[in-house]
This record gives structure tokens, C-alpha cells and sequence, in this order.
């Protein structure tokens, strides 16, 4: 590290000149020299900027062995990832750089995947290794990779780019369960943890259960371990994401609770085995629809979580629209405006009656209705549906929202 040698007596008159030219460099100590001097470190990239009165006797020293100050100590980690760059690239360091090094990244045990538009300026590529091992040790990482954007051929395969180890292979841990995964040919989606939360809360005890798009296990892992499911039907159609489900039921030891179907899901030959059914797919899980309705038991029917993106559009603000009926197609609801029944959300959460939006309350009346349309043509027979509960999930895009809905699906008893 360059520093500015002076004695001692001289210290604080070139520390104060240093630091008004924002020369010091703050990450280091300032350290004894031989002859008892005292050397002040300075930024390298600014060596040339260096002009000091002739009066103050100094000398450009280099420190073996830097030792990092107490503010550097406590910096965070994006700072020491622009500090370490910094150092690397001394005096070619620029602003453009800086505004090109990341201020988030996901983390997978030793794994760091940067974003997609970070490190894109061309004087990274020149630096070529160096460059991720110094990502890598700034950040306490052994592996680097990149993201790209998802590839459109309906399994969601992400674009990432290993800049540093062997594989993409990585653990993790998400609120008390084990996944593993290959990042580079598997998604895990930290948008969607509010949404596995509500799910390890719900009551499935001795429940099976059918997951329409099980993924790596985003969904039927909280089911088993939380929410205390019997039995899960998982369902997947994308061999990296069977690969990281079946080591993750095994990593947690639930691989005799559950039975993957490897394949497309809409024809999956279970009939009349759900107590409840997971359609967690985006934008829509329409397609999924009459499978969900095939395998819910019909004489006692059962629970459908349904995933959407619901576009709203830009409006002035309309008086709050009232409750959604209680049920779709029985007796009561012709006479009663009776109330959707549902969750105590927190005071933030979107739920059923006065804080649901026009558009999502539409949605969730229209997929009730046409639910109940799908299973009585099935059965032959009346069934009635009743909206439980809307939860928004997240901002998908810009005036897209990414909605669940709990809808209660039952025959009509004679």
C-alpha cells in the first residue's frame, strides 16, 4: 500500500492536508516506519494528484503489511468489495467502475451470484481471474457466477454464468429447511418467502397434497416439514429441478413422504387422492386447472392454492367495492352478501373485503365461478367454491401483481 512517509512531529499537519484532498486512504492504519517516522497510507489512483508545501518533508514509502483500521473493520460487505477493487485496479480506477460494482448479491453457503448488470464495463474483462477472486475473498466466498436473464422455454432455466469454482452445486437454508440446487440450471426465488412462510403455517395435518409445479421444492418442502402434510404428489416436467428436488427430500429426510411424477403435469393420471392442491406457477396456472379439479377428492373436495399474475390498471381511486360473496353457486349466497372468510393479515397485507383491489377481487370471483364450472362438469353434479383468502405475493412488474388465491372447493350434498 503507497503511504506518505514524515516524523512524527509532521503527522498531523500532512494527515489533515491529506484528508482535504481526500487523498488519505482511509482502510489502513497509519503505521511506524524505520527511523521514527510515521507513514500516513494514501489513495494510489491519486498519486498524481499529490502537491503538498515544500515545507512539509515527507517520503513515498510502500506498507508489506497494511493493517486495517478500525473503521475499516467495520465497514460493510459492499464496501470492502469497492475497496478491494479499488486496490486492485489502482490508479485505473474510475467513477464508471465504481457505479458498475454491485451493492447486492444473492448468497448460496460459498457461492456469490452477482446480477446481471453488474461488472459489464470493458476494463473488468482485462483483469480476467483476478477479478472474481478478488469478488470472492472481499465477500468470504469460494464461488462466483452471474445472472442472466430466465431463457423462455417454459421451465424458467436461468441464464447464470459460473465465474469462479468447479460447479453450480449449493445449499440453502430458508426458514429451517435444506435445499440444494445448481445455480446454473435451477431458480430459487427469495420474492416468493412471504409466500412460503403463509404456507408453513397453514393446517394440513394428515393432509395429501398435490403440487402441480414442485420445482426444486420451493412449496412442497414447507408443506412436509411445516404445515405437516402426510403426503405430497410433486410434480415436475424439468430434469436439473427433479435432480435438486429428489437430493433435497433426501437432504431432509422426507423422500418416503413424497412421491415425484417426472413429466408434464396437465397428464398426470392421479385422480381423486387431494386434500388439497398447490398451483404455484406464473404468470398463470390456468392450464393446470382441470388437473387440480381431477385429483381433489371427490366426495369431500378440498383447497386450491392458485397462483396468477393480475394485471391493475392506473385508475383514480374508487370507493372500496364490499366483500366477496361467501360461496360460488349454493343456496345461501342468492340471499346473503355474507363475508369471505380469511386470515388475519398484518396491517400491510392486501386481504379479502375493504383492502382488496377491484381487479384482484374481479379475478378472484371469475377463477371461483369458472373452478366451479370445471368440477361439476367433472362430477356431474353441483359443487360450490368459496374464496378463502387473495394473498399478493409480490410486485411482479410494474402495475402486475403476483396473487394467490385459497379457494374452497366442495360438492353439493343431495
Amino acid at each position: 500500500v503507497p503511504a506518505l512517509a514524515t516524523e512524527r512531529r509532521f503527522a498531523q499537519r500532512l494527515r489533515e492536508c491529506l484528508e482535504e484532498e481526500q487523498l488519505l486512504d482511509g482502510r489502513y492504519q497509519l503505521q511506524q516506519v524505520p527511523g521514527g517516522r510515521v507513514a500516513l497510507p494514501v489513495l494510489e489512483e491519486k498519486l498524481s494528484q499529490l502537491c503538498l508545501p515544500p515545507e512539509m518533508p515527507c517520503e513515498l514509502v510502500r506498507i508489506q503489511d497494511p493493517v486495517p483500521s478500525r473503521a475499516a473493520r467495520r465497514r460493510t460487505p459492499a464496501q470492502k468489495l469497492r475497496d478491494e477493487l479499488r486496490r486492485l485496479l489502482g490508479s485505473t480506477w474510475s467513477e464508471e467502475l465504481e457505479r458498475d460494482v454491485p451493492h447486492a448479491w444473492q448468497r448460496h453457503g460459498d457461492l456469490v451470484l452477482l446480477s446481471e448488470d453488474s461488472f459489464q464495463a470493458a476494463p473488468w474483462e482485462r483483469l480476467g481471474s483476478a477479478l472474481w477472486e478478488t469478488v470472492a475473498s472481499a465477500l468470504g466466498a469460494r464461488r462466483v457466477a452471474r445472472r442472466g436473464r430466465v431463457m423462455p422455454d417454459g421451465m424458467r432455466t436461468p441464464r447464470v454464468t459460473l465465474l469462479l469454482g468447479q460447479d453450480g452445486w449449493v445449499e440453502h437454508v430458508d426458514n429451517g429447511i435444506r435445499y440444494t440446487f445448481d445455480v446454473t440450471k435451477c431458480m430459487f426465488s427469495p420474492g416468493n418467502i412471504t409466500e412460503k412462510l403463509r404456507v408453513a403455517s397453514l393446517p394440513c395435518s394428515g393432509e395429501v397434497l398435490v403440487d402441480l409445479y414442485a420445482g426444486i421444492g420451493y412449496f412442497t418442502l414447507p408443506f412436509l416439514v411445516h404445515a405437516g402434510a402426510a403426503f405430497v404428489h410433486a410434480c415436475e416436467w424439468n430434469s436439473h429441478a427433479l435432480e435438486a428436488l429428489h437430493r433435497t427430500l433426501v437432504l431432509n429426510g422426507l423422500q418416503d413422504r413424497c412421491h415425484i411424477h417426472a413429466g408434464d403435469s396437465r397428464q398426470l393420471e392421479l385422480r381423486d387422492v387431494a386434500d388439497r392442491v398447490n398451483l404455484g406457477l406464473i404468470p398463470s396456472s390456468e392450464e393446470g386447472w382441470p388437473v387440480a379439479c381431477r385429483v381433489l377428492k371427490k366426495d369431500t373436495g378440498g383447497i386450491l392454492h392458485i397462483h396468477h399474475n393480475v394485471e391493475t390498471p392506473p385508475a383514480p381511486a374508487l370507493p372500496q367495492p364490499p366483500a366477496l360473496p361467501a360461496e360460488r353457486g349454493s343456496p345461501e349466497a342468492a340471499g346473503s352478501a355474507g363475508e369471505a372468510q380469511h386470515p388475519t393479515g398484518d396491517a400491510g397485507k392486501e386481504t379479502l373485503g375493504a383492502r382488496l383491489r377491484p381487479e384482484w377481487q374481479r379475478w378472484a370471483e371469475a377463477t371461483a365461478t369458472r373452478i366451479q364450472g370445471l368440477l361439476a362438469e367433472l362430477h356431474g353434479r353441483p359443487w360450490r367454491t368459496s374464496v378463502l383468502h387473495v394473498e399478493a405475493v409480490k410486485s411482479y412488474a410494474p402495475r402486475v401483481h403476483h396473487l394467490v388465491l385459497d379457494l374452497e372447493c366442495r360438492p353439493v350434498l343431495p
